[in-house]
């Protein structure tokens, strides 16, 4: 499919001449990953956030949000929970915290892997190389970092810089830039993980090109992984205000935050990339908290993340307001969601629900490794890095405890006004 192709889709929106898309994405999906929908348990695992990303409720300088790190004995709670509902996939997410060490979080992926079935999946922002390794060294599968958008300018103004004495942090030294993002992407794929990214759809300023050059960046990646969702403005953020503004210089070409764009960025992931996993998204049922979860597994997508945060905290993880299911216990979502799936005609999947391509040895791009091999060949219980890791890795951040206790402070963020330590 070409660039034309992809914009005739995303520019139509007659439901008749859409239903051919639909049917070509389910095909798809059932040839590449079968009818099974695996669930992944979510976890946030903290909401402290050093950046000041334009859309998110987690942003630094949301000083009225009470902040919060889980301790590893809370997560760890949570995954056994992931086992007992037969999950696969713990996934650990949270804003770019400081507060989460390098060696903190090796300790809770060996713990993971060591006391648990599950592949381990981290979603923990831009990191040093020296933490993508060492995270990998102690058994993590894979790793989350959306691009959210292709348009370098686009990507800037909702991204501004950390500052220059948060830039000057040892944990850190990266500055905030796509092609920053991308780098680490593909540097996360020389490691041995497997990788995932995607995009916000709707956010003001963004066009139908910017939008069909995501889907070519999905495929150019060649990702394991793909996670889109609509746009949804927190009140707390600087595009709660700069929205309307940003989208009246897009003007016609603005595209819509909207269900039906979803449903069409997530058909042509899958026929793009037909082999990857993909995600029908809680802002999905957010939007349509009906169907819009199962109208997602009917037009491309197979995988479901199911909240294992413990509900005190969840409430706290607001990247975006009153999003669906957020005072449901997990074994509420688990017995929903069982029944939701079943309803469509489809399973509910059983084992890691690895992407096929990675199963099936490092076959396609440029930086895969030969059919057969993996950078990182694993042995049961274990994984195993190919190359001595760097005894400098480890310390804590100066000013920053290596282990919390999972008390809810007051708002803020470390070097920011209002930043209280947990002890």
């Amino acid at each position: 499919m070409d660039r034309k192709q992809i914009l005739q889709w995303l520019r139509e929106n007659e439901d008749r001449r859409l239903e051919p898309l639909w049917r070509q994405a389910d095909a798809a999906r059932r040839r590449s990953v079968g009818d099974e929908v695996h669930l992944r348990g979510l976890v946030e695992i903290s909401n402290h956030c050093v950046r000041e990303c334009a859309y998110c409720g987690l942003r630094a300088g949301h000083r009225q949000l009470n902040r919060y790190r889980m301790s590893a004995d809370e997560i760890l709670q949570c995954a056994r929970q992931a086992v007992a509902f037969g999950y696969g996939t713990v996934v650990l997410q949270s804003g770019e915290d400081p507060g989460l060490t390098a060696e903190g979080m090796a300790d809770v992926v060996r713990r993971l892997k060591a006391e648990t079935p599950l592949a381990v999946t981290l979603s923990l922002g831009e990191r040093r190389d020296e933490d993508l390794v060492r995270w990998r060294a102690a058994g993590a599968d894979r790793y989350l970092l959306r691009f959210e958008t292709s348009n370098r300018e686009l990507y800037a103004s909702i991204h501004p810089p950390l500052g220059a004495a948060l830039e000057r942090r040892p944990w850190h030294g990266l500055r905030p830039c796509l092609g920053g993002r991308l780098a680490i992407l593909r540097r996360l794929r020389e490691l041995g993980y497997e990788i995932g990214s995607g995009v916000m759809i709707g956010i003001p300023g963004q066009t139908y090109d910017d939008l069909a050059r995501d889907l070519e960046l999905f495929r150019e990646l060649d990702l394991d992984m793909i996670g889109v969702g609509p746009f949804i403005v927190h009140p707390a953020t600087p595009l709660a205000e700069e929205g309307a503004a940003r989208c009246a210089v897009a003007g016609a070409d603005q595209v819509p935050a909207s269900e039906p764009m979803t449903y069409k960025v997530i058909a042509l992931a899958r026929i793009l990339c037909p082999q990857a996993n993909i995600p029908s998204t809680t802002a999905l049922a957010t939007l349509n908290l009906a169907r819009g979860r199962e109208q997602g597994l009917e037009r491309g997508a197979n995988v479901i993340m199911p909240n294992l945060t413990p509900l005190p905290y969840r409430v706290l993880y607001e990247i975006y307001p009153a999003k669906a299911c957020l005072r449901e216990t997990p074994q509420m979502c688990h017995a929903c969601l069982q029944t939701r799936i079943e309803s469509i005609g489809r399973t509910v999947g059983v084992g890691r629900g690895d992407s096929p391509r990675y199963r099936g040895g490092w076959t396609a791009g440029p930086s895969r490794a030969k059919k057969g091999t993996a950078p990182f060949p694993q042995q049961p219980g274990r994984v195993q890095p190919p190359f001595s890791l760097p005894r400098a890795i480890g310390g804590e951040p100066s000013g920053h405890p290596g282990t919390a206790t999972s008390r809810a402070v007051a708002g803020g963020t470390p070097d920011v006004p209002g930043w209280k330590e947990v002890v």
